[in-house]
């Protein structure tokens, strides 16, 4: 234990950890994010709203209960690196923690009662393979570390879509058309799902993703969470 303790800071000394956001070194009791850009994260506070932007942008053929995401996206932010971290720079974990940090914000508030089961947006396997990992997986397993619900895989991409960077609301929605299918419905008819992803821009993948769950579970009920929120109109 001793030589391990010492390692640890001799690596720490070298190597130390330094926040996702501003580049300066966490101290201790700090992880991911330093408690300066901490305080300056711009939260949405959008869980306490019954139908709020988010409710708005997913209007359509699918319900949508209750709608959380944790802070805005600009793209000249610099909290976009919170999000680039987990999903291009191989670092899933910052997902993880904040998924978690932000669990535990809005679990008194009631956002997480009577859920059953979270599903994460899914990855096409080429896609999964060719990073690695899965970045709304690891949402997803934060949000389960803090609530003890459990995971599904009950969301499938049956092919790849080109990516959704720069695209308008239009051709996101056109990008997103049957590329998600839900499996063992089963499981589902009668549960309330939360369905969780990164980030949600115009809403279309996490749209397709809620009506695929409806059309073959339709007496689930679906609410939904991400990380970051464009900032909505």
């Amino acid at each position: 234990m001793e030589w391990s303790r010492f390692l640890n800071k001799a690596v720490n000394f070298i190597w130390p950890d330094l926040c996702e956001v501003c580049g300066c070194t966490l101290v201790r009791g700090e992880k991911v994010i330093c408690l300066g850009c901490r305080l300056k994260l711009p939260r949405t506070m959008l869980h306490n709203e019954h139908f709020g932007p988010i409710h708005h942008h997913l209007a359509g053929k699918v319900p949508i209960e209750r709608a959380a995401g944790y802070f805005y996206y600009y793209r000249t932010s610099p909290f976009t690196r919170l999000i680039y971290a987990a999903k291009y720079h191989h670092r899933p974990k910052v997902a993880r923690y904040l998924a978690a940090e932000y669990a535990r914000e809005i679990i008194s508030d009631g956002f997480f009662d009577d859920m059953d089961i979270i599903i994460p947006v899914p990855l096409h396997r080429f896609k999964q393979w060719k990073r690695g990992y899965n970045q709304s997986r690891y949402i997803a397993l934060g949000l389960a570390d803090v609530t003890g619900l459990p995971i599904g895989s009950n969301l499938v991409a049956t092919r790849q879509h080109s990516t959704q960077t720069r695209k308008g609301a239009y051709l996101r929605w056109l990008n997103s058309q049957g590329i998600y299918t839900a499996i063992h419905p089963e499981q589902l008819h009668g549960k309330h799902i939360l369905v969780v992803d990164d980030v949600l821009t115009t809403g279309s993948t996490l749209l397709a993703c809620c009506e695929a769950i409806h059309r073959v579970a339709p007496t689930a009920r679906i609410s939904v969470l991400t990380l970051a929120v464009a900032h909505l109109q």
